[in-house]
């Protein structure tokens, strides 16, 4: 049976430049989304986080706002509630990498919080980099890139072609004028060929191993190429 893991920020904040913890998590779409792709698949799911701490959905991501009205609202909040394997994580450092066919990072602000720093994933990272099996992340989800380098600063992932969630988006979002840094310019200091796509228009990018989507509608279709390229 083909396996992925799911590895899910534990932050519930992002701290920003003035020291203001912003609430947050990982965004229920980005996680809820590629789950359900998955689950139809036929796919057996685990998940891991920093701590093994139980992830925290960013309440943001499941208000009507951002999931097409109250309708849609409360079934992303029901599927959340039935996608119980992500509820009950691992440590990052637990899981037997061999094991996963793919490995797949969820985002939110959450990550920009707890993952650019934390050497279990970056070595998870790293290690499966090496090995050529299938690594996906999408939005914030690629700020966990920024802790593969070595000590002399350099990156496995640095040549690579990806995406992540924009300097133009993060603007849209409002956020960008208080945050210690961005996503995109932290990803082109690492060395990786960032590609753009329009704001919140699906985009998704592969690259050998590598796969990569911009933003919450690019979930999915990240999700759906993982499928094929697994098939």
């Amino acid at each position: 049976m083909t396996k992925i893991l799911f590895v899910i920020t534990a932050a519930d904040h992002w701290t920003l430049a003035d020291g203001t913890e912003h609430p947050a998590g990982f965004w229920a779409e980005e996680a809820i989304g590629p789950y359900q792709v998955f689950k139809e698949a036929s796919y057996q799911i685990a998940a891991a986080t920093p701590g093994g701490v139980p992830p925290t959905a960013d309440a943001l991501s499941l208000t009507p706002e951002f999931n097409g009205g109250p309708d849609g609202a409360e079934r992303m909040k029901a599927a959340l509630r039935q996608a119980t394997e992500l509820a009950h994580p691992m440590r990052i450092e637990e899981a037997e990498l061999g094991d996963y066919d793919a490995v797949f990072y969820p985002g939110g602000w959450g990550p920009m919080e707890d993952l650019p720093d934390n050497a279990e994933s970056g070595k998870l990272l790293t290690e499966r980099l090496a090995s050529g099996k299938l690594i996906a992340l999408v939005c914030h989800g690629p700020a966990a890139l920024l802790a593969t380098t070595d000590a002399d600063g350099r990156s496995p992932f640095a040549g690579y072609r990806l995406t992540a969630l924009s300097n133009a988006e993060e603007i849209q979002n409002g956020l960008a004028d208080r945050a210690k840094w961005l996503l995109q310019d932290r990803l082109v200091e690492l060395g990786v060929d960032y590609r753009e796509g329009e704001p919140y228009q699906p985009h998704v990018e592969v690259d050998r191993n590598l796969f990569t989507g911009q933003n919450p509608a690019s979930a999915v279709p990240l999700a759906q190429h993982i499928v094929k390229a697994l098939s």
